[in-house]
């Protein structure tokens, strides 16, 4: 089974245990009692299209062509109740228009904000991102530690999948790593997308694999054009007499040094069914896609909508 997996800072955070929902289908299900389950979770989702205040009210989303909004309160159902993280919170979440969060191929924007200062850009040029990376691996073979501790797999960070890019005119950053977990044969793309702000960074992370590298990557103008802080609250109404300014530079925002020191959950993760459901025989597989495989506790309480039993139709 292949998972997703999405590095969100150093992989070195405390991991809080959680309970364990109960499984949304148990192996007694009939192939037409999955199919109904599946089907409605799909068609529970509520998405939004056109202007989106996300919550907090500092960022603004024009949702881009091509996507559709998902609100922060259903993204946490996605990610806690049907992809298995511990920790659901977000602004929100963006998918592609024609797929859904339990397809075979889909892959997603997560969207977050970090409040923790305003980060000056001025070592932007100096930056060897060579350096940094050798850097990232050697933090990396230290937070390992202690996700294994915890039961998670290790994380080796493969290289580049997208070399760091920040626009000065703009103030966005945008870089992917390659990684890989545990024993998997296939890595993870990590895509990055960042916009600096006057108190915070506006973050926007692509949940893929390494072969929608190419698709995500021709999504990232409309979606840089799509985002925007509210008046303001823009990179450039930064004001040094009452504003704090971040710990950290750019080199540090690639680093992942932010999001460590505001104890944000390390990891997403996203387990993928392979198109098992489609398979006869295949109930070991789609028994690890809804209840977990013990790589990481399977947190959050389960919606309130819920879907309920029906008979489907012939």
């Amino acid at each position: 089974m292949k998972h997703f997996l999405l590095a969100l800072a150093t992989l070195a955070l405390p991991l809080a245990a959680q309970a364990t929902p109960k499984p949304l289908l148990t192996a007694a299900d009939s192939a037409a009692h999955r199919t109904f389950i599946i089907d409605s979770l799909h068609h529970a989702l509520h998405y939004q299209q056109g202007h989106v205040t996300l919550p907090g009210g500092i960022s603004e989303l024009e949702v881009p062509s091509g996507f559709r909004y998902l609100d922060s309160a259903q993204s946490r159902t996605v990610l806690t109740r049907y992809w298995h993280n511990p920790d659901g919170t977000s602004l929100g979440m963006l998918f592609p228009s024609k797929m859904n969060p339990l397809d075979e191929n889909s892959w997603a924007y997560v969207i977050e904000y970090d409040p923790s200062g305003h980060v000056k850009d001025d070592d932007a040029d100096d930056i060897n991102y060579d350096d940094l990376l050798k850097e990232m691996r050697e933090d990396m073979v230290d937070a390992n530690k202690e996700r294994t501790a915890a039961g998670y797999e290790p994380v080796a960070l493969v290289g580049w999948a997208s070399s760091p890019y920040y626009d000065k005119t703009t103030h966005t950053l945008h870089w992917a790593k390659t990684l890989n977990f545990g024993n998997s044969p296939d890595n993870t793309l990590n895509y990055n997308v960042r916009v600096l702000g006057r108190k915070g960074v506006l973050i926007l992370n692509a949940v893929g694999s390494e072969q929608q590298l190419g698709d995500i990557k021709a999504s990232i103008p409309g979606l840089l054009s799509a985002v925007s802080f509210a008046k303001g609250q823009q990179y450039t109404d930064f004001n040094s007499g009452l504003d704090e300014v971040a710990a950290y530079g750019i080199g540090g925002l690639i680093a992942g040094k932010v999001l460590a020191k505001v104890g944000l959950f390390a990891v997403i993760l996203k387990f993928w069914k392979l198109g098992l459901l489609a398979l006869s025989g295949a109930w070991a597989g789609i028994k690890r896609f809804f209840t977990g495989k013990k790589l990481a506790p399977a947190g959050g309480p389960a919606p309130d909508d819920e879907p309920t039993e029906e008979t489907p139709e012939a």
